[in-house]
């Protein structure tokens, strides 16, 4: 979830996004029916513009630049809203690059000057290329990874029933034991599940992130709740059995999502950003201080992304690769020393973490951040 909640919306639903601090250095691949040049995105405070916007189905390129005085997000979306691509927290005058995989047919590109609101919106036409030639083992990477977000929504039902019954019997100590490991499966694959658009508003949204009307459900309601209030009343109740609807519609539609080599290793990405803008600053978990069980679950999904691209990242570029290796060894070396069960996913109260400890933190997060933010080149050479 990302530090404020800011969605492109339709009137049927709110479009969650996924962070990201740093650019993305993707290559498109004329070779694999791309659009060749990237297509450049100017934003401004009161302007969105594309320098085309007809171009070939394949992978695509987009150059985004900043020229306006707010921090802006830019998204490429299917009609119906659900996201192929974004790239958020682009600053003023800053620029990043986005890789996608784009089927031929008609989308919208949308700038969110402020990161609020609908955004500014162009309409796209992808026309029918060359299929993308892909290697084999990206559609072999593609596969298990599907299998993999859908093992984690089935893991994750159990765990939250566990949760949400302690919140409908009124136990307050039960219910807390139970938030942080009700929430792995879906740190893991966020991605996936903020795809959908509609169901991450429901179940993670912060306080802090409401759009205007919108109503405050989900994990962070009844956190708040049961830390900053500690009672469980008749709406917690309600709350908790409305959560238990809204992420069996997750798990019943993972199987549905738009998947490719490039989604993943943007995914990946965007995992590491939830985690330098939520879980770093403590903002995720405010009121629990469970941000740490939030943070190894967003670095292991963003693990496995990797580990299924690897085969084909680490033959296209292997310095890049056994960089990777490298950094993701720290990271999860360092979370370890975090560990109050080195068995478990018990991790010491955020809270407690010092200062000095969290920029080790932020510096290492910074220093996997930079080289996956080259994992989409890496796979779609």
């Amino acid at each position: 979830m990302r530090p404020v909640r800011t969605s492109v919306v339709t009137a049927a639903a709110a479009v969650a996004a996924l962070t990201a601090v740093t650019g993305c250095a993707d290559k498109s691949d004329a070779k694999s029916g791309g659009a060749g040049d990237a297509i450049q995105v100017t934003a401004t405070d009161s302007s969105c513009k594309l320098s085309k916007t007809d171009f070939p189905a394949g992978h695509v390129k987009f150059d985004i630049e900043n020229k306006g005085s707010k921090v802006t997000e830019v998204y490429l979306l299917f009609p119906d809203d659900r996201i192929v691509a974004e790239r958020e927290n682009i600053g003023p005058g800053l620029k990043q690059q986005l890789t996608a995989e784009v089927k031929a047919g008609s989308y919208e590109v949308a700038c969110k000057p402020g990161m609020k609101g609908d955004g500014i919106r162009q309409k796209v036409n992808v026309t029918g290329g060359a299929a993308v030639k892909r290697n084999p083992q990206l559609d072999t990477a593609v596969a298990e990874y599907r299998k993999y977000a859908q093992e984690q929504a089935d893991e994750t039902l159990p765990k939250v029933k566990v949760f949400t019954d302690a919140v409908r019997a009124g136990d307050v100590e039960a219910a807390k034991k139970a938030f942080a490991p009700s929430r792995l499966g879906w740190e893991r694959t966020e991605p996936v599940a903020e795809s959908f658009g509609d169901i991450d508003p429901k179940t993670d949204t912060r306080e802090d992130g409401l759009e205007k009307g919108q109503k405050w459900t989900g994990w962070h309601r009844l956190e708040k709740s049961l830390w900053a209030d500690n009672k469980i009343g008749q709406d917690e109740k309600d709350l908790a059995t409305e959560l238990d609807k809204d992420l069996a519609d997750w798990q019943k539609r993972v199987g549905t999502a738009e998947i490719t080599p490039t989604s993943m290793a943007n995914g990946a990405k965007e995992l590491l950003d939830e985690v330098a803008t939520g879980k770093i600053t403590g903002e995720e978990d405010r009121y629990s201080h469970t941000d740490l069980s939030d943070f190894k679950g967003n670095v292991e999904g963003a693990q496995k992304a990797y580990e299924l691209l690897k085969p084909v990242a680490s033959k296209n570029d292997p310095a890049l690769a056994t960089e990777l290796d490298k950094q993701f060894a720290a990271l999860n070396t360092l979370l370890d020393k975090y560990r109050t069960d080195k068995n478990s996913y018990d991790f010491t109260a955020y809270d407690k973490v010092g200062e000095g400890d969290r920029k080790q933190l932020s510096d290492t997060v910074n220093a996997l951040a930079e080289p996956l933010s080259k994992l989409a080149a890496a796979v779609t050479k």
